[in-house]
């Protein structure tokens, strides 16, 4: 049964989606101005960061990862959104994804832009970030291939790059209409980007063809990306992180929190820019579906993890499993618990339960309890070491706390630019014959 979308008029289309970009409200402005004065904030505390150092971070031996590496495990996961989403629906020709994959393709972008600063903030002396690069020099001094550092930055590299192109091929017929009718300044934008676009069947075909294989490469790309960043922790002998599980599980666990953030996104492009025609129940149903898929597999890779080591019952082992489920660092593990498996089990699990409204407060419910998955992944293990040293307990400063909202600011910020520059739902896929002239 065809969409709500799909039964109204070509022509009616493109004037809804083509609207939000000749409007500026005072809203917008004022979201922006907030997002941006958030993101100085975050750039004003990493400036103090890079000219005292990491101390004025709440770093210390034994605990040399925190709420960085979190961060930075937390949106290379939700870049995860486009991937799933756009690829694998794209793929299978669900008709259902028209309205939702440009949405998931842009957070894909963004998060991967975002996630991939942290290993550099992380550095401390990020002005030395090219060392990572295996450049040719005069002492013929090379990268440590061995080194996870070098992984993540191959791996990001190409998952942006790949990212990009994915987004930036739908684009193309919609940014050949807009520079037909616009702004000086927009028509030369719109018709850069376009590339001379005009139509043809030979460029439908072209372009249907690049998009199908760019899908199968970004689907292998992205495993791979959130297997790497699996193997910075899987590759370590430390306590709880030694674990082949590990790959599988944070595919999982991304793809997990990928879905959350796209139907949050959705909610908001919803209601903004008056897209409740085209963005339905039916969309939410299907991914709240999803979301509630993918909180049962994670379910059962969190306790196929914690299970296995409480039943091996090794010292080390167990001191970390103590700590996350009984001491310190309990209050994180159980309400993640509660966030990601509780709350989305009842809201959409149950057919009634399972609106819009349901669904967005399991997605928030979701994301919040996805970041502190994260931290409990990582803090709990460093602060109780495999080898001989004390303990700690790490507490992170405002440094770190600005930085992290920082992040968010800019992903808001990046989203909101983005969707008065590109129409967020593809304009022509709605066409009933893209290659014939109107």
């Amino acid at each position: 049964m065809p969409s709500a979308p799909e039964l109204l008029p070509y022509q009616r289309i493109r004037e809804d989606l083509f609207r939000p970009l000749s409007r500026v409200s005072g809203r917008y402005l004022l979201a922006t101005l907030i997002a941006f004065i958030v993101g100085a904030g975050g750039l004003a505390a990493w400036g103090l960061q890079l000219r005292r150092g990491m101390g004025v971070t709440g770093l210390q031996r034994p605990v040399f990862w925190g709420i960085y590496i979190v961060d930075f495990v937390f949106w290379i996961g939700i870049s995860h959104a486009g991937t799933l989403i756009s690829a694998i629906l794209r793929l299978t020709g669900a008709a259902w994804r028209k309205p939702v994959t440009r949405a998931a393709e842009a957070i894909t972008v963004f998060a991967l832009m975002i996630g991939g600063m942290f290993p550099i903030i992380h550095l401390g002396r990020a002005w030395l970030f090219y060392w990572l690069l295996p450049y040719p020099n005069s002492r013929l001094l090379w990268p440590n291939f061995r080194s996870p550092l070098l992984w993540d930055l191959t791996a990001i590299v190409t998952y942006v790059t790949g990212s990009i192109i994915y987004l930036y091929l739908p684009l193309i017929p919609d940014l050949a209409q807009l520079a037909e009718h616009n702004t000086p300044w927009r028509k030369r934008l719109y018709r850069t980007l376009s590339l001379g676009w005009t139509g043809s069947d030979r460029e439908w075909h072209a372009l249907e063809r690049a998009m199908k294989l760019m899908a199968c490469i970004i689907l292998a790309v992205a495993v791979s990306v959130h297997t790497v960043v699996a193997w910075d922790f899987a590759m370590a002998l430390a306590p709880m992180w030694h674990s082949t599980i590990f790959g599988p599980y944070f595919v999982t666990g991304a793809i997990f929190s990928g879905i959350a953030a796209l139907v949050l996104a959705m909610v908001i492009i919803r209601k903004v820019l008056g897209l409740e025609a085209y963005l339905t129940r039916h969309h939410f149903d299907r991914l709240a579906k999803l979301l509630l898929l993918m909180s049962l597999l994670w379910f059962y890779f969190t306790i196929a993890e914690n299970l296995t080591v409480w039943y091996g019952n090794e010292p080390k082992e167990m001191a970390v499993f103590g700590a996350r489920t009984r001491a310190h660092y309990a209050p994180y593990f159980w309400i993640m618990m509660f966030l990601n498996f509780v709350v989305p089990f009842v809201l959409l699990g149950i057919r009634r339960l399972r609106t819009i409204t349901g669904a967005t407060v399991a997605s928030v419910s979701v994301l919040v309890g996805m970041w502190l998955e994260r931290f409990v992944i990582v803090v709990p293990t460093l602060a109780n070491p495999r080898l001989p040293a004390a303990s700690s307990f790490y507490t992170p400063t405002w440094v770190e706390a600005a930085i992290t909202a920082a992040t968010f600011a800019a992903m808001a910020m990046l989203y909101m630019i983005f969707a008065k520059l590109f129409p967020i739902i593809a304009v022509w896929e709605f066409k009933p014959h893209p290659q014939e002239e109107e």
